[in-house]
């Protein structure tokens, strides 16, 4: 996935207001990126943008996806073409189960429905792997779910969709110990197939001690401002994010964020 010089704004009662103000960044197949920042700086609306919602309008720059043109494509075609969007708040969808959510999304992704028997058994694996009740898949969903319930399902769907790019916006966020250690497992056991690229979008460092970024990418007004590598995130956990909101941080060159 290519981004590039990405503008994005959204409608406010004063008029449009500009998030993204020319973000630049590549993820290729295998690669796990981390987008760190403070509140405010535009990685959730990055990670909508991505997925196409409604509320924010591509203004200027691109999005490619294996060189097809994301922002020609609706919503439901992102998701098939291979784009995933683990959400920071998960919504209920009462009346539909997860089972027949999952399989129902398999489906529209893979072009046919699964096979029934394969298909209960890569479900029940899947849950095992993240200490889901098997009662869960019967349930509606997200409905009556914990906070750590909802992400464990996020994660569930994107080990069974298999995306070309997984954008998790701030999965780590209300999770407790025990819940981040899990999530974080299946987020790993997906990375290590190596077909996934994930873009990991967190305001804390927690989860990149179980989850270990090959780039890392700070974001603070609207623009990707520093990059690096994981001990980019170590510095972080000391220092915080105030010499980039302070504007006293790395700044990064016109077209930098691209990773090569």
């Amino acid at each position: 996935m290519e981004i590039r010089n990405l503008h994005v704004s959204v409608e406010t009662e004063e008029g449009p207001r500009e998030i993204l103000r020319g973000v630049d960044l590549t993820v290729r197949k295998g690669e796990t990126h981390a987008i760190m920042g403070p509140n405010g700086s535009g990685k959730s609306t990055l990670s909508y943008s991505i997925a196409g919602h409604p509320k924010y309008t591509v203004t200027d720059g691109s999005i490619t996806l294996d060189g097809e043109d994301v922002l020609a494509m609706g919503v439901d075609a992102r998701a098939r073409a291979g784009i995933f969007l683990a959400m920071q708040y998960p919504v209920e969808i009462p009346g539909v189960s997860v089972s027949n959510f999952l399989r129902s999304s398999a489906t529209a992704v893979r072009g046919e429905a699964p096979k029934l028997r394969t298909w209960v058994k890569e479900v029940k694996a899947s849950m095992e792997a993240l200490e889901m009740d098997p009662s869960f898949a019967e349930r509606g969903v997200n409905e009556g779910f914990s906070g750590g319930e909802k992400k464990r399902h996020e994660i569930l769907q994107m080990a069974l969709l298999k995306p070309k790019i997984a954008v998790l916006d701030e999965t780590d966020s209300g999770l407790d110990v025990d819940a981040l250690r899990i999530v974080s497992g299946g987020i790993e056991a997906v990375r290590a197939k190596g077909e996934t690229g994930i873009l990991l979008i967190t305001h804390y460092t927690r989860i990149l001690r179980y989850i270990k970024p090959e780039f890392v990418h700070v974001m603070a007004a609207g623009r990707i401002v520093d990059e690096g590598g994981p001990e980019l995130a170590a510095v972080l956990e000391d220092s915080g994010y105030d010499r980039y909101v302070k504007g006293g941080g790395a700044a990064a060159p016109a077209g930098a964020g691209a990773v090569s």
